[in-house]
């Protein structure tokens, strides 16, 4: 099983978007270490959205379609559903 996420940083004021096949714990804390790359050494990011997919082809193409979206607005609609 595979899935995208939101993470959203209060310091940055910022989401990132990203899919894992892995247990999202472990994910969240691996983007919260201080590590190079966008997510990395601000250690503040909280899971706010999740979508499960059964192929990680799908879950990657949903990513995918909604970093297009390049729209604050959108993804705090899809996080409020």
């Amino acid at each position: 099983m595979s899935q995208i996420y939101i993470l959203y940083s209060a310091i940055l004021d910022k989401y990132y978007v990203g899919h894992t096949s892995d247990d999202l714990d472990e994910r969240t804390r691996k983007h919260n270490t201080n590590h190079k790359g966008f997510t990395g050494g601000k250690g503040d990011w909280k899971l706010v959205y999740t979508e499960k997919f059964k192929e990680k082809s799908l879950a990657y193409a949903r990513e995918r379609e909604v970093k297009k979206w390049k729209s604050r607005k959108m993804i705090e609609k899809l996080i409020s559903k």
